[in-house]
């Protein structure tokens, strides 16, 4: 079970009981308070490509992690829809490229990272395209702390599989067991509960 770390509220931060050799972060809705960022960009991305649903925050929140490819398809199974996956991604990725300087670091997280750093590995997997992903660990100041940035494209099978953290745990030569997760999805609780990893949950709740 993960450790629920809520990001909203300024406390000392204790890592959950177990001997860890390196972490593994997320970034989206972890790193970075990006997640409400997203949700607009999905919002009129769908709109503009027909979608007749409401996208709300908790339907969003449910694919956290996801990658947009995936979040489309499975759109399309729940909601009968017949949405293109590769034009609602490339939507997706331009609204979100109009609003990504305004994306500011969730402290308490990356606060954690910066008092680790040097001391043992550490990496990124997230479930979002590198260019964006790099772009957001540069605007929040943390990119010079993760030298190992795993995402989507470079695993077959993305968040709740676990291809993706166990990707990162290989690339810091760290064996899973050893790993602590910092997640803010449940794909991605799920994908490191998979890898055999102990995870920390930072729970935005329902703050959009």
């Amino acid at each position: 079970m993960a450790r629920v770390f809520d990001s909203a509220v300024s406390a000392p931060f204790e890592l959950p009981p177990g001997e860890f050799s390196a972490f593994i972060f997320d970034c989206d809705g972890t790193l970075a308070d990006s997640m409400p960022l997203y949700h607009r960009a999905w919002q009129r991305a769908l709109d503009a490509h027909g979608a007749r649903f409401e996208f709300t925050w908790e339907l969003f929140m449910s694919r956290a992690g996801m990658s947009t490819a995936l979040t489309v398809e499975g759109l399309n199974r729940e909601f009968g829809t017949l949405l293109e996956a590769e034009k609602v991604e490339r939507h997706h990725h331009a609204e979100f490229l109009a609003l990504i300087e305004t994306v500011q670091p969730i402290h308490a997280i990356v606060d954690v990272a910066r008092s680790y750093f040097g001391k043992i590995p550490m990496s990124v997997a997230s479930g979002g395209s590198r260019p964006l992903v790099e772009r957001t660990l540069e605007l929040i100041g943390v990119k010079e702390l993760f030298p190992v940035v795993v995402v989507a494209a470079d695993v077959a099978r993305g968040k709740p599989e676990p291809d993706i953290f166990l990707l990162a745990a290989e690339r810091m030569g760290v064996a899973p067991a050893e790993c602590l997760v910092f997640e803010d999805g449940k794909p991605g609780l799920l994908a490191a509960e998979r890898a055999g990893m102990k995870s920390v949950f930072v729970d935005r709740g329902s703050r959009n």
